[in-house]
């Protein structure tokens, strides 16, 4: 989900530095091809596979820069029919889940807030075959360059 991460900023900066200072708002929709694979540890008894997933991630990007010259940055990224198969078992398994982020910033570089969400689940058959992870990220900077808040809560679990 870090490649998610890093694909929402490279996508920020490429709207910052295209755009102007007057009020604005760009919003792209797109329906994104996902071929990956993902490690479910509590899989196969508990033994672990592979799990191989394809399907379409739907990704929302919004950006808005308002009258003041602050941007305002937001991504969106949730599993549509994203399914996969067990290199193992040949157990069926669905994605769910959503993936956010909110980036609000200045030109002058400061201050800057950003907020990163993930909520990402792996289902499988039976109990004891779901992969759950969640992450909150938060940070703050002020205008002087100071981390003002600044938490990261990350927990994975099998269910």
């Amino acid at each position: 989900m870090k490649a998610l991460r890093n694909i929402s900023l490279v996508l920020a900066i490429l709207f910052v530095l295209t755009a102007g200072t007057a009020t604005a708002e760009v919003i792209t929709n797109e329906k994104i091809p996902y071929n990956g694979w993902v490690w479910v540890a509590c899989a196969n008894g508990g033994r672990g596979e592979t799990v191989r997933l394809t399907g379409d991630l739907h990704a929302l990007f919004q950006v808005t820069f308002d009258e003041g010259g602050g941007r305002h940055v937001a991504s969106h990224f949730q599993p549509m029919g994203i399914t996969g198969r067990g290199e193992l078992t040949g157990d069926k398994y669905q994605a769910a889940g959503v993936t956010r982020d909110e980036r609000n910033f200045q030109p002058a570089a400061y201050p800057v807030e950003y907020t990163y969400v993930n909520h990402f689940w792996i289902i499988g058959p039976g109990p004891g075959n779901n992969f759950l992870v969640h992450e909150t990220y938060h940070i703050t900077v002020n205008a002087n360059g100071e981390v003002t808040a600044q938490i990261d809560n990350f927990w994975g679990e099998c269910k």
